[in-house]
């Protein structure tokens, strides 16, 4: 698996003097930090962005955090959003957590609490890329198998023994037995129970069983 890129901080604040003081302080801390001062600026920039957190203010000109947090859910913006607000109330905080936030910190909030706020955001962040990027490999694993080692991958989770496998894909069984060393190896497993769990996080249907959920 690939590193990871640095994480970066990006702050929506549209009060420069907040702005700096925040900023100044991450930096501080040897944090990474992008800062805007409207949603639209923000917005621009979402799609491009990399491993981080977001701290929102929930009161900017212009459109609104929570009308930005809504753009970002459906553009499909995965970084976890901690909103900053000076007038926060028990309906906006169930407004936006339910919206996935990851954190609401009223003004004026301690150093401390924003440095726990953006590093548990971050640690978030890092799961997710990690999740993201062991799904892709595994499909990638999955579509380097040939049409026939995706026949055997099915049936060998499905529990089928190899002779029965021979028969049923008319092919010897000693096909059958290179077949399954070759997935094996592909997947980098060393047992059937570790490729029945790739089946499932891959979503594949097996013969006699529900079809699993897709990563």
């Amino acid at each position: 698996m690939s590193a990871l890129p640095r994480p970066c901080v990006h702050l929506v604040e549209d009060d420069p003097s907040l702005r700096q003081a925040i900023s100044a302080l991450l930096r501080s801390l040897n944090h990474d930090v992008a800062t805007y001062g409207s949603a639209e600026e923000f917005l621009a920039a979402a799609p491009n962005l990399g491993l981080g957190c977001v701290l929102l203010d929930v009161h900017l000109p212009g459109d609104s955090g929570v009308v930005l947090q809504r753009a970002l859910n459906q553009m499909g913006f995965n970084m976890p959003i901690v909103f900053l607000t000076g007038h926060g109330t028990i309906p906006l905080t169930v407004q936006v957590m339910k919206a996935g936030a990851a954190n609401l910190l009223p003004k004026p909030f301690s150093d401390q609490e924003l440095l726990n706020a953006v590093e548990s955001a971050i640690a978030v962040d890092r799961d997710g890329w990690n999740a993201r990027a062991a799904a892709l490999s595994l499909r990638q694993r999955y579509e380097s198998l040939s049409p026939r080692q995706r026949e055997v991958f099915v049936l060998v989770v499905a529990g089928r023994l190899n002779k029965v496998i021979a028969a049923e894909l008319n092919i010897t069984e000693i096909t059958v037995k290179v077949h399954r060393r070759h997935i094996m190896e592909k997947f980098e497993v060393r047992t059937v129970a570790d490729l029945v769990r790739s089946a499932e996080k891959l979503g594949i249907e097996i013969p006699g069983q529900a079809a699993y959920t897709k990563v």
